[in-house]
């Protein structure tokens, strides 16, 4: 389904919570959105569940993506979406992507999130996926 010139692009927000300083593949997958048409807000490195959620709220996203390689992603990402409850902002649809062990992923998912990357999940997979879970909330 290609995009009508009249729609507007998909905003994402793409943020790496907590104190992990790696984010070569979260400003990969940046520029892939990017590069596929989307609004990519980077909200940087060592954010807190509450500044990603703020942030998300006041950027009106479509999608927030967050990347995690330190492990505390079963802390972080919950919180995360406790606190999109706890704003009425629950409509708005997390992926993740990152160091995540299989059943990890699967709790994260019964949590809430669309979707959840691990190494070497092709871009072209993140975009389209993304694109789905966008056209999903609308």
């Amino acid at each position: 389904m290609e995009k009508r010139a009249s729609e507007p692009p998909i905003r994402v927000l793409i943020a790496k919570p907590g104190l992990d300083g790696h984010d070569r593949g979260a400003k990969v997958v940046a520029r892939a959105l990017r590069d596929a048409g989307m609004e990519v807000i980077y909200a940087g490195l060592r954010q807190t569940p509450e500044e990603i959620v703020e942030a998300a709220i006041e950027e009106d996203v479509d999608l927030i993506g967050l990347s995690i390689l330190s492990g505390a992603h079963m802390a972080l990402f919950p919180r995360v979406m406790t606190l999109l409850k706890k704003r009425k902002a629950s409509n708005i649809p997390v992926f993740a992507g990152g160091i995540i062990p299989d059943e990890d992923a699967a709790r994260l998912r019964r949590l809430g999130l669309k979707a959840v990357f691990g190494p070497g999940t092709s871009l072209e997979r993140i975009v389209a996926t993304a694109r789905g879970i966008a056209r999903r909330r609308a």
